[in-house]
This record gives C-alpha cells, sequence and structure tokens, in this order.
C-alpha cells in the first residue's frame, strides 16, 4: 500500500528544483539568441545592401523573410529542449508527430499553397517592401511580405492581410517610370490654339523647374469633345511614385496661365426661371 511517508521529498524537492532551473536557463539563452540573430541579421543586410547593387525593398524584403526563418528554426529548438529538460524524449514525439502531419497535410494544402506561391513571389522578385501594388480589390504600398502572407498597406491606412494563394495576378505600380495625365476643358468660344500655346509654355516651364520630370509634358491635342467643353490632354513622365504630384502641380498652374490670358474653363451652371403668378381676373359687376 503506498503511503505518503514513502515519498523521498527531499529528492523529489531537488529533481524539481533542477528542472525548473534548467526551464529557466533554457529560456534566458533563447531569449539571448533571438536577440542577437535579430541584430546580427539586421547589420548583415545593412553591409550587403552597401555593397550589392539592390534595392532598399528588395533588402527589407529577404532581411523580414530571413527574421521569420530564423525565429521559426529557433522556436524549434527552444520546445524541443524544453520537452528534454522535462525528461520527454522529443525523438518520439517527432516521429508520431511525421504520422500525424501527414494527415494533416492533406487538409492544409492552402497553407502549402501559400508558400509554395510566396517563394516564386520573392524568387522572381515580383514585388518587394515599400513597392506599390494592386492585386485582386487590394491597392497600396507593401508593409511585408513573407511565406505565408503578404500585408499590403490601402491609402486609408488600412493595412490588409492577403494570403500568397490568392495573388493570382499582380500589377506593380513602382517598376520603372509613371505616366502624369492631365485633361483639361476650355469653353467652345475660346480659341483652341491659344489655350494649346498658353498649356505649351506652361509644360515647358515646369519642366525645367521639376526634377521629378523624366520626360515632356506634351500637350497632345484635342482629346474629346464634351457636352460644354473642348477637351485638351497632356502626357508626360515622370519619376516613380511622383506623378501625383506633378499632375497637381500641373493643374494648378494651367488654371492660373488660363486666368492670366482670358480663357475659361467650363463648369455647370443652373438657371432658376421664377415664374410670375397671372393677376386675379376681376369678375365683371352687374347692376
Amino acid at each position: 500500500m503506498f503511503k505518503m511517508q514513502d515519498i523521498n521529498w527531499e529528492q523529489l524537492l531537488t529533481n524539481a528544483g533542477v528542472i525548473v532551473l534548467k526551464l529557466i536557463a533554457i529560456t534566458i539563452v533563447f531569449l539571448l539568441v533571438r536577440a542577437i540573430g535579430k541584430k546580427v541579421i539586421e547589420r548583415s543586410f545593412e553591409k550587403m545592401s552597401e555593397r550589392e547593387n539592390a534595392t532598399r525593398g528588395r533588402m527589407l524584403t529577404l532581411k523580414s523573410l530571413t527574421v521569420n526563418v530564423f525565429s521559426y528554426v529557433l522556436i524549434f529548438i527552444f520546445v524541443v529542449m524544453l520537452l528534454e529538460a522535462v525528461n520527454i524524449h522529443a525523438t518520439a514525439l517527432l516521429a508520431g508527430a511525421g504520422v500525424v502531419g501527414l494527415a494533416i497535410g492533406f487538409g492544409a494544402q492552402g497553407l502549402v499553397s501559400d508558400v509554395v506561391t510566396g517563394f516564386f513571389l520573392l524568387l522572381e522578385k515580383q514585388l518587394d517592401v515599400d513597392d506599390y501594388v494592386t492585386t485582386g480589390s487590394f491597392s497600396g504600398i507593401v508593409e511585408s511580405v513573407g511565406l505565408r502572407t503578404t500585408q499590403i498597406r490601402g491609402f486609408d491606412g488600412t493595412l490588409h492581410y492577403v494570403p500568397n494563394r490568392e495573388i493570382t495576378s499582380l500589377s506593380n505600380h513602382s517598376r520603372g517610370n509613371m505616366r502624369a495625365l492631365i485633361d483639361i476643358g476650355i469653353s467652345y468660344d475660346d480659341d483652341i490654339d491659344k489655350a494649346i500655346s498658353v498649356l505649351e509654355k506652361v509644360c515647358e516651364r515646369v519642366a525645367a523647374t521639376n526634377e521629378n520630370i523624366v520626360e515632356g509634358p506634351n500637350v497632345i491635342g484635342v482629346q474629346g469633345l464634351g457636352a460644354s467643353d473642348v477637351v485638351l490632354r497632356v502626357v508626360g513622365k515622370a519619376k516613380n511614385g511622383e506623378q501625383w504630384g506633378i499632375e497637381r502641380q500641373l493643374r494648378k498652374e494651367f488654371k492660373e496661365a488660363f486666368d492670366a490670358n482670358g480663357i475659361d474653363i467650363p463648369f455647370p451652371h443652373q438657371v432658376n426661371i421664377d415664374k410670375k403668378q397671372p393677376e386675379d381676373v376681376k369678375q365683371p359687376q352687374h347692376a
């Protein structure tokens, strides 16, 4: 019959204390190695970016991926060491987990697809951190590229987590120069040739002062005939990401130049007609 006095409490407490000390030591080592490893990775990529001819976004992408892989491997080693510290043989568990993992793998095809797609996204350099991209219904700046998900920050501030397997088509707006396009309307009563001449002078002045303009801008000519205006189109090429600023500047300069030269930009008018009520007809009075 089991009796409480048969328990060697001193030995039990000693063993428990040793296990606790092992767990604390393993945790401290894990935290130190993780912190040092991240520092080493960051410094390595800083030196690599100075030597290699690679974009900042590409380096950030590879650094983020390396940190993720390092963290996963370190966590796996940490868990195995914890199990060994409490006298649980991880080898047998891993063998059993392999069989269970095979069964689970058939139900985790989406995860495998995410990893494979993410690998090819990185291998083919389809996108990098800080790129402006559009995929599916999401459009914004890439903040992180991982093997499972890609994080895209929308222009309204929303952070979208997109599984890599859903990136079936991708438009990268950050590769090469971008087009700046402005359509501006003038009145049918204005001289078209005069308006084009005014626009050309503004384009020459802006191109000489704005270093973000790569080509043009040039006045293409009459783009369309609207209900109340003649639409003129101006097209140029700008450095990547600067096209919106150039378009805003050109619109402002065009408006000021048109005002100075007496050229009207049509806008909707509303006419109110006030119909006067007919006076009451006096009925003839009979004597």
